[in-house]
C-alpha cells in the first residue's frame, strides 16, 4: 500500500480507461479547442519544437488529438499516427480532422512492428499509466535507432500528491507545501464536480532510471513556468510564478 493512496495492484488501465470514457466530453470543453492557454501557449508549441525533424510520429494518448494537428501542421511531410485508450476521445479525433491516423489500443502492447517511427510523443499521459514499464518497453521497440521520445508530465516534484499552495493566516506564512515525494503513490483526484481520474505519481528517477535502462537517454530536459495566460485563468499561481507545473524531456533511443 503506499502512503496515502491505494496500491497500483488496485487500480488497472481499466479503469483509467473507464474514467477518461465517462469524462472525455468534460475534458475536450476545458482543454482543447483553444480554452486552455497552458495548452495553446506551452505544451503544445513545446512538443513541436522538441520533435524538431522527425518525419513518422506516434502520439500515445493522443487525446482528441490537438498536439497531433499541431505536429502535422508544423510539416508537410510528417505522418501522425493518434492512438489511445478512450473510444471516445477518438471520435471527437477523427471529427476534427487534421490528416490524423487513428487507432484504439494499448501502450502496453502497441499494434506497430518493431522500428516503425523515428518520432513518439506522451503527453501527460504517464501521470495515467499503471503498468510505466512495459509502456517504456513498446515504446523503445517502436522507435528507430536515433528515433526521438518527446515525455511530458505534470512535474513530480511540484505535483506531487498532497502538494498545494497554503495560505496560513495564524502564522502569516504563505508557501508551496510539497508531498511525499519518493513514494510511488496511485490516486483519483476529483479535479472538478464530479470528474475524477485515476493518477500515478513516480519520483523522477524512476523515469530517468527505467529509460536508461532501455537505452532512452535523456538529450534535454526542461522545467517550464507557468505562463501569463495560465496564471490569468488560475489565480492561485499568482504568487506561485517560479514553481514549475511541468517536466519536459526529449530522449533518443541509442544503437
Amino acid at each position: 500500500m503506499t502512503a496515502g493512496g491505494v496500491s497500483q495492484s488496485e487500480v488497472s488501465q481499466s479503469d483509467v480507461t473507464t474514467a477518461w470514457e465517462r469524462h472525455a466530453g468534460w475534458w475536450q470543453a476545458h482543454h482543447t479547442a483553444g480554452e486552455d492557454p497552458e495548452y495553446e501557449d506551452q505544451i503544445i508549441p513545446l512538443i513541436v519544437e522538441q520533435c524538431g525533424n522527425t518525419h513518422r510520429i506516434l502520439d500515445l494518448g493522443c487525446g482528441e488529438g490537438q498536439v497531433a494537428r499541431a505536429l502535422v501542421a508544423a510539416r508537410s511531410d510528417r505522418e501522425v499516427i493518434g492512438l489511445d485508450i478512450a473510444h471516445a476521445q477518438l471520435l471527437t479525433a477523427a471529427t476534427r480532422g487534421g490528416g490524423l491516423r487513428l487507432l484504439r489500443g494499448d501502450l502496453t502492447t502497441l499494434p506497430f512492428r518493431s522500428g516503425s517511427f523515428d518520432g513518439a510523443v506522451a503527453c501527460l499521459v504517464f501521470d495515467h499509466v499503471v503498468d510505466f514499464e512495459r509502456t517504456l518497453d513498446e515504446v523503445t521497440r517502436v522507435l528507430t535507432p536515433g528515433g526521438i521520445f518527446v515525455f511530458l508530465i505534470n512535474h513530480p516534484l511540484m505535483q506531487t500528491p498532497d502538494s498545494g499552495w497554503i495560505d496560513d493566516q495564524i502564522l502569516g506564512e504563505h508557501y508551496w507545501r510539497v508531498g511525499p515525494y519518493a513514494v510511488d503513490r496511485v490516486w483519483s483526484e476529483e479535479i472538478a464536480p464530479g470528474v475524477d481520474f485515476p493518477f500515478v505519481h513516480r519520483p523522477i528517477s524512476r523515469y530517468i532510471n527505467a529509460m536508461a535502462a532501455r537505452g532512452l537517454l535523456v538529450e534535454e530536459m526542461l522545467e517550464p513556468l507557468p505562463t501569463p495566460g495560465f496564471v490569468a485563468m488560475a489565480t492561485e499561481y499568482e504568487e506561485l510564478v517560479g514553481i514549475p507545473r511541468l517536466l519536459i524531456m526529449r530522449l533518443r533511443r541509442q544503437p
